[in-house]
């Protein structure tokens, strides 16, 4: 008798693209939920991401996967509340998770300082929240974009600062 490797079948996710204001959009989903929003160039980071979460994966084209391709364009539109009931599954540490919820409590037109985010979950470092945001791989919808320094200065954002001051003129265009 001989033992054959087995591999796991690759999770089969759900991917679309949407064109906004500042650039393109990667959106990915498994069958539940939301687990990808990132902007175009971004490949390599989305790679790591989606291989941590899931291991073995593969992206099939399906146009709006769990409606969240219609609700960002609706975010975009200026309906900032259209995103906020999608589920999410970010992957990430028991601590990622609390910091990535807490940015969810943020709300549209407002800031936190990520020692004010630090507090939130129960810790004093904003540095460790600034690695947790770093490593977000839900754009808007889990927007660490209103994450800001204690003085109120744009720093540290994926897409960029000019992405992450448009995004946060754009919240507070749309009250």
């Amino acid at each position: 008798m001989t033992i054959s490797e087995t591999r796991p079948r690759p999770v089969r996710l759900r991917a679309d693209t949407l064109a906004t204001p500042i650039g393109e959009l990667l959106i990915v989903c498994d069958s539940d939920a939301l687990c990808v929003v990132d902007y175009d160039g971004f490949d390599d980071r989305v790679r790591a991401s989606l291989t941590r979460h899931f291991g073995a994966y593969e992206l099939v084209r399906s146009p709006n996967p769990l409606g969240a391709t219609g609700l960002l364009e609706r975010y975009f539109g200026g309906d900032l509340g259209a995103v906020d009931a999608l589920p999410v599954s970010p992957g990430g540490t028991a601590y990622q998770r609390r910091v990535w919820n807490a940015l969810r409590t943020i709300p549209h037109g407002q800031t936190r300082s990520y020692g004010q985010l630090a507090a939130q979950v129960g810790g004093t470092h904003a540095r460790a929240v600034g690695h947790a945001n770093s490593l977000n791989p839900i754009a808007i919808v889990v927007p660490y974009h209103r994450v800001i320094g204690a003085d109120a200065t744009l720093t540290g954002y994926a897409g960029g600062l000019a992405r992450k001051r448009w995004l946060l003129d754009h919240e507070a265009g749309h009250p």
